[in-house]
């Protein structure tokens, strides 16, 4: 049996989660104190989750555009917006976030700014047929402005070892199998706790994207309790997650999917397999896939490669690289081109599931914001500390 591969992501994206955060090696950390003096034109700073700042992506684009790029980790979205908030509007140039945050609140709040449409659209007709013209998360909240572009993106519900517990089963019965008394301590909790909230209110019957009950806020707590006590093993750790599916630890992980088991599957570890439910509380969906949305910062002083870095990054080549960085093997919405899908290799392809990424799409509802995730937060860590 072959090891996993050992480069490490504390992927917790979303709101109220934190990851550490690291330059890509070769990378320049921003000097926040820099003034309108500086040559711009060959400077670029980028705020981005993980992937955009491996080497791989950046230094081609630091030697054809002789220009130097700092990137930093994004910790997570409301930190990242905190930041922009808080002044370093002036630091970066590029920010690149989940779907909701560009036309919810950074575009309203004046934060970014709205691209060339005539430079930027006809990217779009590439695209998976999903996230074609106009994309709503790409969008202004009244469909005039181009806000950002898109590219990974995922389906994340959970994981199973197919061995264990096969596809069909895991998709028919959704997040109701961890409440099957059978599976007492044969899963594990990949504690995000952004996502794990989410998943708990499917879970619970209700869809986390609204104003919520007290009834469903008494249901959320007795998921969370019940949950946590439950199972076998808690970690942030997705690698360690996918390691005790193939030794036999668990047959399954609540929080997980095309991101999290993409790196074992790489491995030629085919059993450990994202599922998105069949159905679910969600106008009638199970599953959650996050979008990311990269959006030009409204800086005074905006380096002129802000938009060049965009475009360079759709490049089917550079699309590829962005899709398989180090640590993070996503679908990207690119692989609409041929041009692209060709330069996957069958098992590139199948890493990322793409066998079942139609259906699955056609079964997730898009990530958005919990407007009651700040309670749930407190119950969920009650609930964890407790267990």
């Amino acid at each position: 049996m072959s090891k996993l591969k050992t480069n490490r992501r504390n992927f917790l994206k979303g709101m109220g989660m934190a990851a550490g955060a690291a330059a890509a090696p070769g990378a320049l950390w921003p000097n926040m104190g820099w003034t309108a003096s500086q040559d711009r034109a060959r400077e670029l700073n980028i705020l981005v989750w993980e992937g955009y700042n491996s080497p791989n992506v950046l230094d081609p684009f630091r030697r054809s555009f002789d220009t130097r790029v700092s990137a930093q980790n994004v910790l997570s979205d409301p930190d990242a917006v905190n930041k922009l908030r808080a002044g370093e509007n002036k630091v970066w140039d590029l920010v690149n976030l989940n779907n909701p945050w560009a036309r919810e609140i950074l575009y309203p709040e004046g934060l970014i700014k709205p691209l060339d449409q005539e430079r930027f659209r006809p990217y779009f007709d590439n695209m998976l047929e999903e996230f074609r013209w106009p994309y709503k998360w790409a969008m202004s909240l009244d469909q005039k402005e181009l806000l950002g572009m898109t590219q990974r993106f995922g389906p994340l519900s959970f994981v199973v070892n197919t061995d264990k517990i096969s596809r069909s089963m895991a998709e028919d019965q959704g997040f109701n199998l961890f409440m099957d008394p059978s599976m007492k301590g044969r899963y594990g909790m990949l504690t995000w706790a952004n996502w794990n909230i989410y998943h708990m209110c499917i879970t619970a019957g209700f869809t986390p994207f609204k104003q919520h009950t007290d009834a469903e806020f008494a249901e959320f707590e007795r998921v969370a309790r019940y949950l946590f006590k439950n199972a076998k093993v808690l970690s942030d750790d997705h690698l360690m997650m996918n390691q005790a599916l193939i030794t036999g630890g668990i047959d399954a992980y609540f929080t997980g999917g095309t991101y999290s088991c993409s790196i074992a599957r790489m491995d030629g570890f085919s059993n450990v397999r994202g599922i998105t439910p069949k159905s679910g509380p969600i106008d009638g969906k199970g599953g959650i896939v996050w979008i990311e949305v990269t959006s030009i910062v409204n800086n005074p002083e905006l380096s002129p490669r802000a938009e060049d870095f965009l475009e360079y990054v759709q490049r089917p080549d550079i699309s590829k690289e962005v899709a398989f960085a180090e640590g993070s093997h996503n679908p990207i919405t690119q692989l609409g081109l041929k041009e692209v899908r060709n330069a996957f290799t069958k098992q590139e392809l199948d890493a990322i599931q793409y066998d079942s990424l139609e259906w699955e799409l056609e079964h997730c509802a898009d990530y958005d914001v919990n407007p009651d995730y700040d309670r749930m937060l407190e119950i969920y860590t009650r609930a964890r500390r407790e267990a």
